[in-house]
């Protein structure tokens, strides 16, 4: 548990915002308490087959271990083949499981030493002198054996077994049986039922009475038979030998029989019969150990089917180390969900769900997390005003656009460094072409004079500043007005004519310099005052400034971009263009853009917006609408099963998409804490939050 602590831990750092820091860390112990992170499981499948010798045996092995890994890769769990060394690692922690020193061995060292690979794992000591229990070392176990009785069984019952806080291998040999001996033996089964129940009927009619009636243990094993044969002969069902061994150990005979006892209660909750090896304890420590030998001649008899509810992979996990952030706990298995999205090929993301399904509330907690653990800078586009509390909490930027507001940002900010070769000019220009054409409104994009003109001012814009690159050189929207009236061209005119609403006119918000601190860790473009018309033009020029933010911290840093109500983005040719141009492009510059929205319809309405999705490998998924709900399942591909975490589930709960793994997940965060106060936008919580703020101003007054 000490480990999984470290992972978790965030330390005080003794600055402003300790209180909400620590209360986060606290709130990530709670969730760490509430499940089994602290167990560490492995699981190894051991196979061989019957050969005359090994050089026979070696290409067959190699096939079956292709084939094997092919199938592990299907069902999405990473499975890779163990060496000698690493074989030889796991019998050593199996019988010296008291020893904390790591195992010491290389094969060199036997030739100096005399010594063979037995001596290297072997314990201090082996006692099989009791009955029902052993001796290795300082440890003391035991060798159990499951009894299979019950008519029905659940993959769930194997993940109890392992889901407890004791030491516990469990090993499951399954041996196959030739298809046409399998037949044979049930068929054989079949006829001596039949024999029998003929021997009752003759029984009956000596006695005198109905010939249908006979014990009712024959007729249930004659149709639970046939039911077999019939599998066997027409259902593609194999026949397996399956051997389930338990082997418990503990420091003390007490600490043994409780673990034993817990097995033991865990098998009988699904009708089953823990057994101990009597006299087989040898027997019993040498078929626990992944050799691929069973010296237990105790066997039960599975098809495919019931076999195959033995498979180990119930549920995935996510814990990761190093700067991972913390994403609820899984649904499944209580564990904590911990990721570092920036170890996946593509660490761009979406949090798609229904208005109230917790979408704001996971993406706040993603930034107060990466503000935490990272050294990330953070920007949001917040359309809605919904992120200021939090960001003020942090001690970020708000930077408030409208058209009364004194924050300016603008359009035509530039830097050295905004684009891939030497000519920043070329990406600039896609920004100020995809701006010129949001403001004409044009559909069909603007012409190819139109743009010649507009690329042919931007050079004599900008000339100054890059001459002297100094504040007060920057152009600014007016700049490139006078520049296209003096062009003699009717489409010059044409341009000017629409910008001068937004130079000189009643929207001339973008016509200033940027006059706000755009270099702090966390800034958030509150754009909820501006009108419909302007919003978009906006959001925009929000992204041209996070596109700034992240050519300055390339190769230094990544950002974390966050846009709310993404589907306002995507509704508009051009801004669409240009958030597809995000996501394709600030993975190599160390960004991360982050999409939050409610309409899927949206985002997959043209091939192109497409696009966004296929370039997301991190998409966190909450309450769905019915109709996106099978928009999305056959997008990603996902199960029925899967689908139901998503269908009128509650507030913080959902799917999680990290790569390839899908994890069911839930987030119930404490609603006593300062920091779910600053994070949730339900509108009878931000009313309490606004009158506790404006009592606590009035007696700081």
């Amino acid at each position: 548990m000490k480990e999984f602590e470290q992972v978790i831990r965030i330390r005080p750092q003794d600055d402003a915002f300790d209180d909400v820091r620590m209360e986060y860390a606290k709130m990530l112990k709670q969730q760490l308490a509430k499940g089994n992170n602290g167990l560490v499981k492995s699981k190894y499948i051991t196979f061989s087959i019957e050969a005359d010798n090994i050089r026979e045996a070696k290409p067959k092995l190699e096939r079956i271990e292709s084939d094997i890994l092919n199938n592990f890769k299907i069902l999405g769990v990473p499975a890779y083949p163990l060496n000698g060394v690493e074989r030889l690692q796991i019998l050593y922690e199996t019988f010296n499981p008291d020893i904390m020193a790591d195992f010491q061995f290389d094969y060199g060292s036997m030739i100096r030493t005399g010594l063979n690979t037995k001596d290297y794992v072997a314990p201090t000591s082996f006692v099989f002198k009791d009955r029902n229990t052993f001796r290795m070392g300082n440890t003391i176990g035991a060798v159990s054996y499951l009894q299979i009785l019950a008519p029905e069984l659940t993959d769930k019952m194997l993940a109890e077994f392992l889901d407890i806080d004791k030491n516990l291998i469990v090993n499951l040999h399954v041996q196959s049986v030739d298809q046409m001996k399998a037949i044979k033996l049930v068929k054989s089964k079949v006829t001596d039922i039949n024999r029998m129940k003929i021997e009752e009927q003759k029984k009956a009619v000596r006695a005198g009475y109905d010939m249908d009636i006979i014990p009712s243990d024959l007729n249930t094993y004659g149709g639970e038979a046939k039911r077999l044969l019939e599998d066997l002969q027409s259902r593609n069902e194999r026949m397996f030998l399956v051997t389930a061994l338990f082997l418990n150990t503990a420091k003390t005979k007490q600490a043994l029989d409780n673990a034993i006892f817990q097995t033991a209660g865990i098998a009988q909750k699904y009708n089953c019969v823990l057994k101990r090896l009597d006299y087989q304890q040898e027997e019993g420590l040498m078929s626990s150990v992944p050799l691929g030998v069973n010296h237990i001649p105790i066997k039960r008899a599975l098809t495919t089917t019931s076999t195959a509810i033995f498979v180990p992979f119930t549920t995935q996990e996510l814990f990761m180390t190093g700067e991972s952030l913390y994403y609820g706990l899984n649904a499944l298995s209580n564990n904590m969900i911990m990721v570092d999205r920036k170890k996946l090929k593509n660490p761009n993301g979406l949090i798609l769900g229904t208005p109230g399904s917790g979408k704001s509330f996971a993406a706040k907690r993603e930034i107060t997390n990466a503000f935490f653990v990272t050294k990330d800078d953070i920007i949001i586009g917040d359309p809605e005003g919904e992120y200021y509390p939090l960001v003020h909490a942090l001690g970020g930027q708000v930077v408030h656009i409208s058209p009364t507001s004194k924050d300016y940002i603008n359009p035509m900010d530039i830097n050295m460094d905004y684009s891939d070769d030497d000519n920043p000019l070329g990406v600039k220009s896609d920004f100020v072409l995809s701006l010129c054409e949001l403001i004409m409104g044009s559909r069909d994009g603007i012409e190819a004079e139109e743009k010649s003109v507009i690329d042919r001012c931007l050079p004599l814009v900008y000339q100054k500043y890059f001459a002297d690159p100094k504040p007060e050189n920057m152009p600014v929207l007016g700049d490139l007005y006078d520049c296209l009236r003096k062009q003699k061209e009717p489409q010059a005119q044409r341009i000017a004519t629409a910008l001068e609403i937004y130079v000189n006119g009643s929207l001339k918000v973008f016509n200033h310099r940027t006059n706000v601190e755009l270099n702090n860790r966390i800034v958030c473009f509150d754009i909820k005052e501006l009108g419909k018309q302007l919003k978009k033009i906006g959001m925009l020029i929000v992204q041209d400034q996070v596109w700034n933010r992240v050519t300055i911290n390339r190769g230094i840093k990544s950002t974390r971009y966050y846009i709310d109500e993404f589907h306002l983005l995507l509704k508009e040719e051009q801004t669409a263009a240009y958030s597809v141009e995000i996501w394709k492009r600030f993975r190599k510059w160390g960004g991360i853009p982050s999409g939050i929205t409610q309409n899927i319809k949206d985002l997959l309405a043209s091939r192109e917006i497409e696009n966004i999705f296929e370039n997301s490998d991190f998409i966190l998924m909450l309450n769905q609408a019915a109709g996106d709900r099978q928009i999305l399942a056959k997008q990603l591909n996902i199960s029925p099963y899967q689908l139901s975490y998503v269908t009128n589930s509650g507030e913080g709960e959902g799917l999680l998409f990290y790569g390839t793994t899908i994890i069911p997940f839930k987030d119930k965060f404490d609603k006593n804490l300062k920091l779910y106060s600053l994070m949730t936008t339900k509108p009878e919580e931000v009313e309490k939050r606004e009158k506790e703020m404006e009592a606590e101003k009035h007696e700081g007054n």
